[in-house]
């Protein structure tokens, strides 16, 4: 059970039909998920409207209904249905979360940045469940739809509460983080993404800092303390810094990297080892690090729990293909920054006689799309065997590497067929391919081709 109808009728006074003593196990919006105790809330967008399938909720077990108010009500409403009344059922899903937050009471890590944050909080997670009963993000359920949701299915017995926050503009984090009121919060770092809609990597800093407008004055702030845009914050009492620079309060040292992960000792002389592969990953674990030490999670709990942490899809996941090929599938997202580092992870692994890449189009770049893919093409060298892109912007990456490293097979092609026939010779046990993109380009279908055994 998440709470009672007696009990939703104090967060939403004006309703019809309660039966105070219905049980509320699921908070759902999508009508055609089938549910046990659902409380449905039909969201209303620019395009649809879920006041339409109420009835459709309520056959796959929703007990109750959130309702606009200046939506015409059924007169053939089922008088057994529990109805509340709102002003706007996005905006009282928010304050439901929160409510319903408060009366739980777990301390809430929020995350947020532009690279990184969510294999962040899957290290967070892992570490902090090590210990205390944690619920946190699951899926891209970062929003201020998504956020909400996954707070709405917490566990009463929820001691710790992680939560994932993206935006793409202003305003957005400051929403989440005052539904959320994190205690603790960390910013991964300042990239590029959304620069489209910011302007400027200050913009982006500026927008993931709305993350301390719902934090209580004596939260603590983890950011990436190498990172220029934060510098001035690395002053404070409140803020504690990880990076690979000699200032920051947890320092990284000695980074080792194998197909195995990555494994750095700290300044303390500490080592520790996470199953992912790159430098950024250290600096990512120095979060969860930082997070256990200041929940008193034992030493030994926070290194096992960084070696088996589980990680979300398609991120750096190593897979093996056809003809015994390597394949690396980072095809959930990219920015400028995060495809830089993937293609510095394939140069400097040893035991791989080709390594190709295959790249494809970053979203949300706006008038410097074709700037950003330039300078990606920039940082292609040796020992990298071949590159192929797909797409329209990431034909500039292609174009750059044939004008300035003749030794580097560079093509663009534009067509699945076009990209599988250019594989072909590559698909060896001598080789790696890393496939990364933006989301919306949908690499994964070519990567499940590649792994499918014939």
């Amino acid at each position: 059970m998440l709470f009672t109808l007696k009990w939703l009728t104090s967060v939403f006074p004006n309703n019809k039909g309660i039966d105070e003593r219905v049980e509320i196990d699921t908070v759902f919006i999508d009508s055609r998920k089938e549910v046990t105790n659902g409380l449905f809330v039909p969201i209303v967008g620019e395009r649809f409207d879920g006041h339409q399938f109420v009835l459709g909720a309520i056959e796959n077990g929703a007990k109750a209904v959130l309702w606009e108010k200046t939506k015409p009500f059924p007169k053939d409403f089922p008088s057994k249905i529990a109805v509340f009344f709102v002003e706007d059922t996005t905006e009282a899903l928010q304050h439901l979360a929160h409510e319903y937050k408060n009366v739980l009471n777990p301390k809430v890590i929020g995350i947020t940045g532009s690279n990184g944050k969510t294999t962040t909080k899957d290290l967070v997670s892992a570490v902090v469940q090590s210990t205390y009963k944690t619920h946190f993000t699951k899926g891209n359920f970062n929003n201020h739809i998504g956020l909400p949701l996954t707070i709405l299915s917490m566990p009463r017995d929820t001691e710790v509460l992680v939560l994932e926050m993206g935006m793409s503009d202003y305003g957005e984090i400051d929403l989440l983080s005052k539904i959320a009121e994190p205690e603790l919060s960390i910013i991964t770092n300042i990239g590029e993404s959304h620069i489209e809609f910011l302007g400027s990597q200050e913009g982006i800093a500026r927008a993931k800092l709305e993350i301390r407008n719902g934090m209580p004055r004596d939260g603590k702030l983890i950011i990436d303390g190498d990172e220029p845009l934060l510098s001035s914050l690395s002053r404070e009492d409140q803020v504690i810094t990880c990076g690979f620079q000699s200032h920051n309060d947890v320092k990284i040292e000695h980074v080792r990297l194998s197909v195995e992960g990555t494994t750095f000792t700290l300044s303390d002389k500490r080592e520790y080892s996470v199953s992912l592969l790159g430098n950024h990953h250290a600096k990512n674990a120095c979060f969860a690090i930082a997070v256990g030490k200041l929940l008193n999670i034992p030493e030994d709990k926070i290194k096992t729990s960084l070696l088996e942490a589980a990680y979300t899809g398609m991120r750096f996941e190593f897979l093996e293909g056809k003809k015994g090929v390597t394949i690396v599938n980072d095809a959930y997202n990219a920015s400028p920054t995060s495809m830089i580092g993937a293609i510095e992870i394939v140069r400097s692994l040893s035991n791989f006689k080709q390594k190709v890449l295959v790249l494809g189009d970053i979203f949300e770049l706006g008038s410097f799309g074709e700037q950003y893919h330039r300078q990606i093409g920039e940082q292609i060298i040796e020992p990298i065997t071949a590159v192929f892109t797909y797409g329209e912007l990431a034909e500039e990456i292609s174009k750059v590497v044939q004008e300035k490293e003749k030794s580097i097979i560079a093509k663009h092609v534009k067509s699945e067929d076009e990209l599988f026939k250019v594989l072909d010779p590559f698909l060896t046990e001598e080789s790696i391919v890393l496939f990364k993109a933006s989301r919306g380009m949908a690499f994964e279908k070519f990567v499940e081709k590649l792994i499918t055994k014939q």
